[in-house]
């Protein structure tokens, strides 16, 4: 009889257990099921986005178990007020808008470089021809942007200031591009495809990014994404780097209907776009999160002077 009451207690002690475990396993941190959590990530109508775009049309995306919700948004305005509502996970970015999120009291962490590039671009009707020539100008930028550092980045290493141009405050890309196609503008400052666009129709080349080395470019996400969804940003790194091998190698012909089309892009990229040569996922430069940190607190814009390990962290899963 004493045998089977220590049986039968046993039994109830396992069942417990059992239970237990099973309540575990519901939890979203766990592993048991293996399925992923949804990510949403805001796009900008840029070749930063690109193998985005690739990685979910190729089933990229879908090879991990990853399901991602892809937004776009005309204005980092936009994108910035999406992230910070909470419907973004993370966002095609840059290290501005990462540290002015912080110094507002939203955490977000950058967790890789891109491969944009912005450039000063003149209209096809303005006679400068280099960056003095554009003192007094009326010069289109969007105002405490990734495309407003860059612009005073260029006019510093030619020795002018941001004051020694007329600002024009155009927030939302394509608008900044017709204005300045339409002879409204001087100048202005835009990121790829819209500044091989406007060099297609007539604008010409000032200076860009690429002239100077800096590249503010990133990847970032909220700071309960990256502490929440570790594995999903891994995995959807994975798929990002599928698909920055497929824009490296395969035939233009072979995307250039899609990435227009899906990136909001005008038909006139179709001829005028040149892709970068895209670098797999790796983290930015200590130097252009210093740089970038500089001219914001030069200009009273971040009250911080925040270090590369405040702004970045490592989710590559390398």
């Amino acid at each position: 009889m004493k045998f089977w009451k220590q049986l039968c207690c046993l039994g109830l002690a396992a069942v417990a257990m059992l239970s237990v475990a099973g309540c575990g396993g519901s939890s979203p941190e766990s592993s048991s099921s293996g399925k992923m959590q949804k990510l949403s990530i805001g796009l900008m109508p840029d070749t930063d986005s690109l193998p985005f775009l690739i990685a979910e049309e190729k089933g990229y995306f879908a090879d991990e178990g990853l399901e991602v919700d892809l937004k776009q948004f005309k204005s980092a305005m936009d994108r910035d007020s999406a992230l910070q509502s909470g419907n973004l996970d993370g966002a095609v970015s840059d290290m501005l808008a990462a540290a002015f999120a912080k110094d507002g009291g939203f955490d977000v962490k950058v967790t890789s470089a891109t491969d944009g590039s912005y450039k000063l671009v003149a209209g096809k009707t303005e006679g400068a021809v280099d960056v003095k020539g554009l003192q007094g100008k009326d010069v289109s930028v969007s105002r405490n942007t990734i495309i407003e550092y860059v612009t005073d980045e260029i006019l510093a290493k030619d020795g002018l200031k941001g004051e020694d141009i007329n600002k024009v405050i155009i927030p939302q890309i394509p608008t900044r591009l017709e204005m300045l196609q339409n002879g409204k503008l001087a100048a202005a400052t835009l990121p790829e495809p819209m500044a091989s666009i406007a060099i297609h129709n007539g604008a010409h080349l000032v200076k860009s990014s690429d002239d100077l080395g800096i590249n503010p470019g990133i990847i970032l996400f909220t700071d309960k994404a990256a502490k929440d969804k570790q594995k999903e940003i891994q995995a959807m790194y994975r798929a990002y780097n599928r698909a920055v091998d497929y824009l490296n190698t395969a035939p233009r012909e072979d995307y250039i209907d899609f990435v227009i089309e899906k990136a909001g892009f005008p038909a006139a990229a179709k001829e005028a776009l040149k892709l970068p040569t895209y670098h797999k996922a790796a983290l930015p430069k200590e130097q252009d999160v210093t740089d970038c940190i500089k001219w914001l607190n030069a200009k009273d814009l971040v009250k911080e002077t925040y270090g590369y390990d405040d702004l970045v962290i490592n989710l590559l899963g390398e």
